[in-house]
């Protein structure tokens, strides 16, 4: 398979890729975004794009991928719904559009989260916009689509948040953390199991478009 990551200096981004670079079956892996993720691999590919509600320039190398993994996400702590839907759906669409006319045949899988909003009408900000983005995704003419709403997340094999405080709380409750994850296998995941499950969906799909933490395990 060759895949695009969008995303892939964030937590989720740094376990999809490393998932993605120890599949036997992933051929070519070209990582999307604002700045480079310095690994170094013989599958990897870099794609530094600046401005990221424009791919006209770059559209000859956003063909002949399988599949999108896209990780790409903000903390909507202090943002305005206009400026949220902008990081988020804005965002988000400029880049699908662009892949469903280039990539017909690819499975796109897209990061929200648990208690995002489908019906777009709730009282939570986030969830209303990454509802309508999860919506708008999946009327895209993708040979599949899914949506992973993961619940928390334990970062494994030295993936690390690139916020700091974010990194501080992940490092203080680590032990919390893994003993959670075998308590209530069924409200949270790891950095491991979400890449693991999207490689899972692009080689075979899966059952429901909406694929919750316990979704996420077991195709994991």
């Amino acid at each position: 398979m060759n895949i695009l990551i969008f995303g892939a200096t964030g937590m989720v981004g740094q376990g999809v890729l490393r998932e993605c670079l120890l599949a036997s079956d992933v051929e070519r892996v070209v990582a999307v975004g604002r700045n480079a993720t310095g690994q170094q691999h013989p599958k990897l590919q870099e794609l530094v794009v600046k401005e990221m509600y424009d791919y006209s320039a770059v559209e000859a190398r956003l063909q002949g991928f399988d599949a999108c993994f896209f990780c790409l996400g903000v903390s909507s702590v202090g943002m305005k719904e206009d400026d949220y839907r902008r990081v988020t759906y804005d965002l988000t669409m400029a880049a699908a559009e662009v892949l469903a006319r280039l990539n017909p045949g690819m499975t796109f899988t897209y990061v929200t989260g648990s208690g995002t909003d489908s019906s777009e009408r709730g009282s939570s900000m986030w969830a209303r916009v990454k509802g309508a983005t999860e919506n708008a995704l999946l009327r895209l003419p993708f040979k599949a689509a899914y949506m992973f709403r993961p619940g928390i997340i334990q970062p494994l094999h030295g993936v690390r948040s690139k916020t700091p405080l974010y990194h501080a709380v992940y490092a203080v409750l680590s032990p919390l953390l893994s003993l959670a994850y075998r308590l209530w296998p069924d409200k949270m995941t790891t950095s491991e199991q979400i890449g693991r499950a999207m490689l899972t969906v692009a080689r075979h799909g899966a059952p429901k478009v909406l694929l919750d933490p316990a979704d996420i395990n077991a195709l994991g």
